[in-house]
């Protein structure tokens, strides 16, 4: 629910930041950069971290969202079932499990991260990239966590198959993120916000022409 009054009671990601816009072009750059860059980890992998952070923060929109996008990368839809409580029994390859509990231990007590944990991960052959990188996804997810939590972004459930099938058609789409962003901005520039956006289908509109604000 939202806790923005000028927003609808159940406001998509985008009325949020179509209305909030202030840097969120610059935040989604930053998503391609370190979830769809070049990095001693696969797309999937980073999905699945980003997936793995947003499940340890409770963060429904973020935990489907991500693992949906890590699915349709490669990642078994049966290594979910015990992937937060229990990563060593999820069926991923281990090695990503010292990257797993160092993306745990900075999300629920930062400051207790240690060397010994950052060895754990160069002694399973990862390199100080690859550590680097898990920081990242970490520290962008508990800030897209706290966003979406603290906004109360909600999601149809129809847009979200929708935003699913997307991916699978541009899975080589190396700035899908910014490509939201200009989305989010045709929008709020057209005026296609509100009930006018619900049910799916503007997307696929022109948005280039300035419409009619949604009526109140």
């Amino acid at each position: 629910m939202s806790k923005l009054p000028s927003l609808p009671a159940n406001p998509e990601m985008i009325e949020v930041f179509a209305t909030h816009s202030e840097g969120f072009e610059s935040l989604c750059d930053y998503h391609d950069t370190i979830l769809r860059g070049p990095s001693p980890l696969s797309i999937a992998e980073r999905e699945l971290s980003a997936t793995y952070v947003s499940g340890l923060n409770q963060c429904d929109f973020c935990y489907d969202s991500h693992r949906g996008f890590a699915e349709v990368h490669g990642i078994a839809p049966e290594s979910f079932e015990l992937l937060v409580s229990d990563p060593a029994a999820a069926g991923i390859d281990e090695r990503l499990l010292p990257l797993l509990a160092y993306a745990r231990k900075l999300t629920q007590a930062p400051s207790s991260v240690c060397a010994s944990d950052a060895a754990d991960v160069y002694a399973a052959g990862w390199s100080e990239k690859a550590l680097f990188h898990t920081i990242a996804v970490t520290g962008l997810f508990n800030l897209m966590n706290r966003l979406v939590e603290g906004t109360g972004i909600t999601t149809d459930p129809l847009r979200r198959n929708a935003t699913r099938d997307r991916t699978a058609n541009e899975f080589d789409n190396p700035t899908p993120y910014a490509g939201f962003a200009r989305s989010i901005t045709k929008a709020s520039e057209s005026g296609i916000l509100g009930d006018s956006m619900m049910g799916g289908g503007w997307e696929d509109q022109d948005l280039t022409a300035p419409s009619a604000a949604p009526s109140a």
